[in-house]
């Protein structure tokens, strides 16, 4: 741990950060105005509620159980969970009154408040978007295969978007306009084979998944993710570091509004900004005014990075993983908004990349070889906030631009 650089050498105690409450105050002013009412007559509390809850703006944007066996553990009585889940379609963005990005089971519990203040054309808007999801699992679960190892679909979270909804709000990653940069790596010797299976959670190198909420900052999760564990690798403590100093200071990326892996790690190398602890600059969901810190305070800073092509060499791929640490890699993930678990093997392309993640890991031990990858859609998304990509074949284009961070 080091310290931040800073511009002008002043405490972040001394940034001007963005008042919270005016927005709210100015729809307060504005709901009883409507109201009309004179000041000694009580509005009934239903209504009140009803006035004074600000409607929510969307903001821009852009989550394992390990498998006890060989292959990917699926969910067990699928059928029977879409059923249970089909009751409360409202699962996913928090309702008002919980912070958003409030687990699932949050959401179900509010569900009925919830439909009392949704608007009968919203209520329909997001029945239908549910609808659409039933039809869209059918054709996406018709490709499963006999081996029982193909991705299963499913009701989660985003059921209530449409898909042109989910890519506005969740795939924000952008592709880099830099040309992928190769520092040169000492790599182990090439005649060794790769282990069957590696993952960089067992050896406690990899930080827990995060929620990116309605934020569209997907690319600095997956950076901050790999430097945490590339620190910890170094024989250092693994520190959750702050995702919200990159998207707010990293000036040649577009904070919630998307970025690019290969932006990032340019501007953490060539300014040597130190990342200080998430508890000293914890996560907004939003995009804020940069904060600098003293020159003495702690961080940690990269020594360089590498970024690869591996289309056609993804064993290479694993080589840098084993040798450095959990990789940045940008994906097409249209067809992740309902992955439930299994081998994604399908719906999903080359060159369309649009979410980044962090692979920490891949298993070998089965008929499907696949990578481990830690999303930031939190725990409730995925296997745990985890997702398994069939290793060999370029799929969802998880090979096109990989990142190695070094520290």
């Amino acid at each position: 741990m080091g310290s931040l650089n800073s511009k002008d050498g002043s405490a972040a105690a001394g940034d001007i950060q963005r008042g919270a409450l005016a927005p709210r105050l100015d729809q307060r002013r504005a709901g009883s105005t409507q109201l009309g009412a004179p000041p000694p007559q009580p509005i009934p509390r239903p209504q009140l509620e009803r006035e004074e809850l600000p409607k929510r703006k969307r903001k821009q944007a852009c989550g394992a159980r390990r498998p006890p066996s060989s292959e990917p553990m699926k969910p067990a009585g699928l059928q029977w969970l879409w059923l249970f889940w089909g009751c409360s379609c409202s699962l996913g963005s928090a309702p008002p009154g919980l912070p958003r990005g409030a687990l699932p089971g949050a959401a179900a519990a509010a569900n009925s408040s919830r439909s009392r203040l949704d608007s009968p054309e919203r209520s329909e808007k997001r029945s239908a978007a549910f609808r659409e999801s039933l039809k869209r699992h059918r054709y996406l679960n018709s490709f499963s295969s006999r081996a029982n190892t193909s991705a299963i679909y499913g009701i989660n979270q985003f059921s209530h978007l449409f898909p042109e909804e989910f890519r506005a709000i969740y795939l924000r990653s952008k592709p880099s306009q830099l040309p992928l940069y190769h520092k040169e790596l000492k790599m182990p010797a090439t005649h060794m084979p790769l282990p069957i299976r590696f993952d960089w959670r067992d050896k406690n190198v990899v930080t827990k998944v995060r929620n990116q909420q309605m934020c569209g900052g997907c690319w600095a999760f997956s950076v901050v993710g790999g430097i945490e564990s590339a620190y910890a690798i170094k024989g250092e403590s693994l520190e959750d570091l702050s995702v919200q100093q990159v998207i707010d200071c990293s000036y040649n990326n577009f904070g919630c509004s998307g970025g690019s892996t290969v932006n990032a790690l340019n501007w953490l190398n060539k300014t040597q900004v130190r990342l200080v602890r998430d508890s000293e600059y914890s996560f907004k969901a939003q995009t804020g005014l940069c904060h600098y810190f003293s020159g003495s305070h702690a961080g940690v800073s990269i020594k360089g990075y590498s970024s690869y092509d591996f289309s056609d060499k993804e064993d290479e791929m694993a080589k840098v993983l084993l040798a450095y640490g959990p990789l940045a890699v940008i994906v097409d993930a249209i067809s992740w908004q309902d992955y439930l678990g299994g081998i994604i093997q399908h719906h999903c392309s080359s060159g369309e990349a649009n979410h980044a993640v962090l692979i920490t890991g891949f298993d070998k031990t089965g008929n499907t070889p696949y990578w481990i990858v830690r999303n930031s859609w939190g725990t409730s998304w995925g296997v745990d906030g985890y997702a398994f990509v069939k290793m060999g074949a370029n799929i969802c284009g998880i090979a096109d631009s990989v990142s190695a961070v070094f520290v």
